[in-house]
């Protein structure tokens, strides 16, 4: 067997980065994608390799050469790469495709090693390795049956996105068998190139065989293993962190704070949502308005404000919305001066909107990070502060203090002209007391000192609408919040989120059941698990301390490697002092198993 390797093109969507040298000589974590390709290959016995160049083709000739490749490598040129497309590279090898089975690819690809044993060790003599299509997915897709036969190919103009469930994203490594392209595909590519010129898709060519009676190719499905195809600077980043080291790999994710979708099999036990709301009807509602939503302006910050108060049983002059929480906390602590106090371990919106020697930090000093009201009086009456905040369950320990002792709380507060922030995003996870929220008008009006932020992304599992807001009777606080924050602050999709809410409560209240029922399960699973120490919580993630000899970056990382699983490691936060502790998220049943599955197995030792 041998490889033909396209690699003419320019790679113009990656801009600079191919100024100087084609697009496979781009690095992924400092090293080259046709090192990387050519390396995998390498291992493979393969008779010889076939590499079409064009644009740069002289340097990229003279790099290979650089490298340690025991196979024989070969070069054809492609001399009018910048008129023609990959159907004229191939066809200017298809002498060679006669003389051997081929394992083609294309060369802007980055795949792990079991990639190519997927499609090598399928005893199917021609095959097309597909991978079940993603959001994240582009170009030509398949459509296939239960014994892997390609129904139809689809191009970008063919695709339908009501059909994406039928849907297999082509890897662009196929298997032909000698046989094969001396059958099919030369024959086809030569008739195809003389009747529709150079500047299509060799897969074309595949499109038009598969409609024959015995196109003799089938289609053969990756599972787990990794790939990605580069072909501008977002899909190099995303490449960089799936195929970074060990050691690099967690740091890449974590840094990246979302936008997982593009992650392939990646489950997500960090960020902290509802995973059993919104319900369907909601989200079909919103669907059904997409393109007026998408092509209007929102409305803003009056009508919003409005439409939260609505919302939350409010009056309009005593709430803001912001685009996130994160927004208006950021706004917020931008206004307040003064000693601020933070309970740690914490989310860190908060201390890291202030300056540190305003911090007056109290470190609760037990095991499982958990005070009451009377604690927090106590301490702040002997280290006095302007701000308190109080996250409430807590995050991340999952800590909660009961409604009547939050008023307490804000009655001291009160007494002492101390402003109490009370950040309840995650108060409808409690399942320890009915209506726990202090979002009333009666608590607000009693209390003027007293400032309730809430995330609508984490109660309600909307985080890409970027929701939250802040309620006070300090009319002229909330004011200032809505002059600082930019008019059109939240978009159209958020807007209508709040429109329709209010009529979906039961189906919200139904899910909340629905978690607290998960949790339970997710809690006594988990305690079982020898080398894990479980702490109670009244939100929707968990405070776990790692028992030696393992640690807890350790877990982290094994997960995220092993399982594709990401959690949150705490050992680096402030209050946790260097201790064993991660937080991982409370999602849907078959989820948590899997979770539980994989902590199991790493602390079975």
């Amino acid at each position: 067997m041998q490889a033909i390797i396209l690699a003419a093109g320019m790679g113009k969507r990656l801009k600079e980065l191919t100024n100087d040298a084609t697009k496979c000589m781009v690095k992924v974590n400092n090293v080259t994608m046709i090192e990387r390709m050519l390396s995998s290959l390498d291992k493979r016995n393969l008779e010889r390799i076939v590499i079409v160049v064009g644009y740069k083709a002289e340097k990229l000739v003279d790099f290979i050469q650089t490298l340690s490749i025991q196979t024989p490598i070969c070069f054809v040129e492609n001399k009018i790469y910048n008129k023609t497309n990959n159907i004229y590279s191939l066809y200017l090898a298809k002498d060679y495709l006669l003389e051997d089975d081929t394992l083609l690819l294309e060369s802007d690809l980055v795949f792990e090693e079991a990639v190519l044993d997927r499609i090598l060790e399928n005893p199917y003599p021609s095959l097309a390795l597909v991978s079940k299509y993603e959001s994240w997915m582009d170009g030509t897709v398949v459509e296939i049956d239960d014994e892997g036969n390609i129904l139809r190919f689809r191009s970008k103009k063919e695709f339908k996105f009501k059909k994406t469930e039928n849907y297999y994203k082509t890897v662009n490594i196929y298997k032909f068998s000698k046989e094969f392209s001396k059958t099919h595909y030369v024959p086809f590519l030569e008739a195809y190139c003389k009747a529709l010129g150079n500047n299509e898709y060799y897969e074309q060519v595949l499109k038009v065989i598969t409609l024959l009676d015995k196109p003799e190719i089938k289609a053969v499905c990756l599972t787990n293993e990794s790939w990605y195809e580069i072909d501008d600077v977002q899909d190099l980043d995303i490449a960089e962190s799936i195929f970074a080291d060990e050691s690099d790999k967690l740091k890449k994710m974590q840094s990246r704070f979302g936008g997982y979708w593009r992650y392939p099999h990646l489950i997500d036990f960090c960020y902290l949502v509802n995973p059993f709301y919104p319900c369907k009807k909601l989200m079909e509602e919103i669907k059904a308005n997409f393109e007026e939503l998408l092509t209007n302006y929102p409305s803003g910050m009056r009508v919003n404000s409005l439409l939260a108060a609505k919302l939350f049983g409010l009056h309009q002059e005593n709430i803001v919305v912001g685009n996130g929480a994160a927004e208006l906390i950021k706004s917020l602590m931008s206004r307040l001066n003064g000693k601020i106090g933070v309970i740690f371990p914490t989310f860190e919106e908060y201390p890291n909107r202030c300056e540190k020697e305003d911090l007056i930090p109290f470190i609760p000093q037990n095991d499982t990070f958990s005070y009451t009201a009377d604690d927090l009086i106590s301490f702040y009456s002997k280290n006095k502060v302007d701000i308190l905040t109080l996250i409430n369950p807590d995050n991340p320990s999952g800590n909660y203090i009961e409604k009547n002792d939050v008023l307490r709380l804000a009655k001291w507060a009160e007494e002492h002209n101390v402003r109490l922030i009370v950040d309840e995003s995650f108060v409808d996870f409690c399942d320890k007391e009915s209506s726990p929220s202090l979002l009333s008008n009666e608590i607000l009006h009693e209390y003027p000192h007293l400032i309730v932020v809430k995330s609508i992304s984490k109660s309600y599992g909307v985080p890409g609408l970027r929701l939250g807001i802040l309620a006070s009777d300090d009319e002229a606080l909330i004011a200032f919040l809505k002059k600082d924050v930019a008019i059109w602050n939240i978009n159209s999709f958020g807007e209508f989120y709040m429109q329709i809410a209010e009529k979906y409560q039961s189906d919200y209240l139904e899910a909340l059941e629905r978690f607290y029922k998960a949790r339970y399960h997710y809690i006594e699973s988990l305690r079982k698990i020898s080398g894990l120490r479980v702490i109670d919580s009244q939100a929707n993630y968990l405070m776990c301390e790692i028992l030696p000899p393992h640690s807890s970056s350790e877990v982290t990382q094994r997960l995220l490697t092993q399982f594709n699983i990401l959690i949150k490691d705490l050992s680096n936060k402030r209050g946790i002092d260097g201790r064993q502790y991660i937080r991982i998220a409370v999602k849907r049943p078959k989820e948590n198993d899997l979770l539980v599955n994989a902590l199991t197995e790493i602390l079975k030792d």
